[in-house]
């Protein structure tokens, strides 16, 4: 009877071994499984973003080695005026690091575990296939560092978070982004691409409280959110931080909601969404005046921009927006076109 148990466990073993050998070989040609190509042809290093800006579109068509290096940190910056947080950050900043590469390719993926953090932290990512992302192995204490692989296999754009307990903690205090998996014909040319992620934040205190400011775990249980903020901040982008277009311009904006608990109901006044590729996938939508986002989800919008003006990106849920910080602004430069939209003289 042992050796009926024992058998089926060396040949899973000894599968898992070939598997192993066959992945890490990436020079060898293998067009089979995956239905292309996953050649490596080279090794390159990403290009990481802060919020706005994105990485610029990926020029190779091959699949490579993409080296990529996140610094966990934590730290206090301001999440209004005068009031002060300590996020917990991918990169710095929240959200964290923008991180773009193509279908096919290999990520080499090191993350990094400040010396001066408090805390162990880790890093599970939406775009990768196989258990908790890479959280698993990449939990790390402070001070420590982790490097894991894995192939981009399917286009879209992605979440990543910290996965450590308490999970809902490490979202709330803004350990979470984006990565951007290219399809391997890569993003169709666009004028202006932005990177936007809401997030919302509970505070011991209210709203616009001054001063250094705790998170409360009551309140994050209870999702009774004193912020909800794009791009980690009141005001990130808008007024003098506004992102900027012009008239007749394309802009594809790269949207995630890292959560830890609402829902996104996002909205551009004054603007009609073109095209949403709905959480981030495959599936286009033409014309969508709002999109939902789901908590660790994304979306893909673009609109071309047919008059000047400010616009205002809000999420719906309105009360979020006007007493929550829920607000970004695109300004766009350009002369007036009356025939699209414009002022008409009362008629007496």
């Amino acid at each position: 009877m042992q050796k009926h148990i024992i058998y089926p466990i060396l040949i899973a073993a000894l599968g898992i071994a070939i598997v192993s050998c066959n992945q890490t070989n990436t020079g060898q040609k293998n067009s089979g499984a995956l239905g292309y190509d996953t050649t490596i042809t080279g090794t390159v290093t990403a290009e990481l973003t802060d919020a706005p800006l994105v990485p610029k579109p990926l020029e190779y068509t091959s699949p490579k080695r993409v080296i990529v290096k996140l610094e966990v940190i934590e730290k206090v910056m301001k999440i209004a005026d005068s009031t002060d947080y300590t996020f917990w950050t991918f990169g710095g900043k929240v959200p964290g690091k923008f991180i773009r590469v193509r279908q096919g390719d290999l990520v080499d993926f090191t993350l990094i575990n400040m010396p001066d953090s408090k805390l162990p932290h880790n890093i599970d990512l939406h775009a990768v296939n196989g258990p908790g992302g890479g959280a698993a192995v990449t939990l790390i204490a402070p001070g420590q560092s982790k490097r894991f692989q894995f192939r981009a296999l399917n286009p879209g754009l992605y979440v990543y978070h910290c996965a450590t307990g308490p999970v809902g903690m490490h979202i709330a205090n803004g350990m979470y982004g984006l990565i951007l998996v290219e399809p391997q014909s890569g993003m169709k040319k666009v004028d202006k691409e932005y990177y936007i992620m809401q997030g919302d934040f509970y505070t011991v205190n209210k709203f616009g409280a001054k001063g250094l400011q705790e998170f409360d775990m009551e309140k994050a249980i209870r999702e009774d959110a004193d912020y909800v903020l794009f791009n980690g901040r009141v005001n990130a982008n808008a007024g003098a931080n506004a992102m900027p277009a012009e008239i007749n311009e394309t802009v594809r904006l790269y949207v995630g909601n890292g959560g830890p608990n609402l829902t996104s109901s996002f909205h551009v006044i004054g603007e009609i969404f073109d095209k949403v590729f709905i959480e981030g996938g495959a599936t286009e939508n033409n014309n969508v005046q709002t999109t939902t986002i789901p908590a660790g989800g994304s979306a893909i919008v673009e609109m071309k921009m047919d008059v000047p003006g400010t616009y205002h990106i809000v999420d719906h849920a309105i009360f979020r927006t006007f007493h929550k910080g829920a607000l970004a602004q695109i300004k766009v430069g350009g002369e007036e076109i009356p025939e699209i939209f414009g002022k008409l003289e009362v008629e007496e």
